[in-house]
């Protein structure tokens, strides 16, 4: 296996039914459509992020100095790493790999707080030294959505904490969403990536101090974010998008008991999730047998802190889960 750090459920998809990767199994609102085609009118010009980063504030009721527009969450992961010579960079796992490779790609040896089932944060885990804390709420993959004043609890003089909301859209009215908490220690990304659809269009942005984010935006790479990935941020915080956002997040919310009903009767372990996705202990091998029989589930034995017993379930419409669980009995050897 190449760098687990590195691996992402893209990949294990192939010609198999999908319930890997965590994109919103839908179609895309007809105004989102409309302005990424509209956008395709500008790519004579140099992409500007001003529209976008104006709408990302007034979303959010933070100055737009606050914002920095990002080619995604990856590009914020690996400005934060490159942002100082961190001294002790701790990420908090089982959670998305890609901000600890992107330390570990600029250098720096990062620390390891290592959660155990069922992988609640407690913030005295966190060494008092660390100077950059890293965590995701709601974690991917476990589901967990941690309270926000435990992760407010990790502030303190000296210290960046970069929580990674990109799957807080997923929670009806985002209650334990820090987007809003200005604090020179704070950084919070998001993504539009899953719950809009459109993993082709890498477009995210973070929210933070104004000294922060502008050390951020020093190191981005000039006109790194495209015409339509700008154009994606102004129509996905618009308050037309707000409510298609939270009738999303309810619907993920009922698939989501189908497939967490559907693993209790077949006995199979699984976390209470608050995303898009459920982590589920099948069994070591099942995995692999799944795919034999043409259903993609996301390994997490990719994840510090999981093994081979463990994958991650993609929410999905009831029909599509009812062919995964049908495949999970037909199994026979989830226990």
């Amino acid at each position: 296996m190449d760098d687990p750090l590195r691996h992402h459920g893209d990949v294990e998809v192939g010609d198999l039914l999908d319930l890997a990767v965590n994109v919103y199994d839908g179609p895309r609102p007809p105004w989102l459509d409309d302005a990424l085609h509209a956008s395709l009118a500008g790519v004579g010009d140099y992409p500007s992020t001003e529209q976008a980063a104006a709408a990302v504030a007034h979303h959010h009721a933070r100055p737009v100095e606050d914002v920095l527009v990002t080619a995604g969450a990856a590009e914020a992961f690996t400005l934060v790493a490159r942002l100082r010579p961190w001294r002790r960079p701790v990420v908090v796992h089982p959670q998305f790999t890609e901000p600890h490779a992107a330390l570990e790609q600029v250098g720096h040896r990062v620390s390891e707080v290592v959660l155990q089932a069922p992988f609640v944060l407690d913030p005295a885990a966190v060494p008092d030294d660390a100077d950059l804390v890293v965590v995701g709420n709601p974690t991917n993959p476990t589901g967990v959505l941690h309270p926000a004043g435990t992760i407010r609890a990790l502030l303190r003089p000296g210290r960046l904490v970069l929580v990674d909301e990109a799957f807080m859209d997923c929670v009806p009215g985002e209650p334990e969403s820090l987007a809003g908490l200005r604090h020179e220690g704070l950084v919070v990304v998001r993504s539009l990536t899953k719950h809009w659809s459109i993993p082709g269009i890498r477009a995210g942005y973070l929210l933070g101090s104004p000294a922060t984010t502008a050390g951020l935006a020093r190191g981005q790479v000039p006109w790194s974010v495209s015409a339509p990935a700008a154009a994606a941020v102004v129509a996905c915080t618009s308050p037309q998008a707000a409510e298609e956002a939270r009738r999303r997040a309810e619907e993920i919310a009922g698939w989501r008991k189908v497939l967490e009903a559907g693993l209790d009767e077949l006995g199979v372990h699984h976390l209470e999730s608050q995303a898009s996705f459920v982590l589920a202990q099948v069994g070591h091998g099942v995995h692999s047998r799944l795919r034999e029989r043409g259903v993609a589930v996301r390994r997490a034995d990719t994840f510090p802190g999981l093994d081979g017993s463990w994958v991650r379930v993609a929410v999905r419409p009831p029909e599509t889960t009812a062919r995964l669980l049908a495949a999970l009995r037909n199994d026979g050897r989830h226990d």
